[in-house]
């Protein structure tokens, strides 16, 4: 969790990809990692050369009921490990594990919409761009755009997830 929080925290501090302000402590990256797994939603971390290269976790797209079978997507890569593949394997990793667990839309929300890299590692697994919020956030004394991007989970809204439960 160390390493998890390591990573986090550079984003906190110095970049846009999160529009968190304060960087959480160890203790509250475990305590978020356990309510993550806690809620059924999965976390994935990837090591590369025996070390913690990034992480991804799927959560709740919304509270309310009717978002039920609809995740948000969080993907990390160590800026070391950055360029060698494996936030394109965590983020497919996440999507089948997710829709294994039936879900059936996946969100991302990428901070700051010049993060051409996220933007393009969403687009190779299937995502689409379907808003722009223009100066939604502000960070690092500039306002700040937001991306968000959909892909559809197995079916996708072709069927009723609940049909095939029956």
């Amino acid at each position: 969790m160390a390493a998890i929080t390591a990573i986090y925290g550079v984003q906190v501090d110095s970049g846009v990809a999160t529009y968190e302000i304060n960087r959480p402590d160890v203790a509250e990256m475990q305590r978020r990692m356990e309510a993550i797994v806690a809620q059924g939603y999965p976390y994935l971390v990837a090591e590369d050369d025996g070390q913690l290269a990034g992480y991804a976790y799927a959560t709740s797209y919304r509270a309310r009921h009717a978002y039920r079978f609809t995740v948000e997507n969080t993907v990390y890569v160590d800026a070391a490990h950055q360029g060698r593949g494996i936030g394109a394997a965590l983020l497919q990793a996440l999507i089948d594990d997710c829709t294994a667990r039936g879900f059936r839309q996946m969100i991302a929300v990428v901070g700051e919409a010049a993060n051409a890299g996220s933007v393009r590692l969403h687009e190779r697994l299937g995502f689409r761009t379907v808003a722009v919020f223009q100066g939604i956030g502000r960070k690092h004394g500039r306002w700040l755009d937001t991306v968000q991007m959909q892909r559809a989970l197995g079916d996708g809204d072709a069927c009723d997830p609940l049909d095939e439960l029956n």
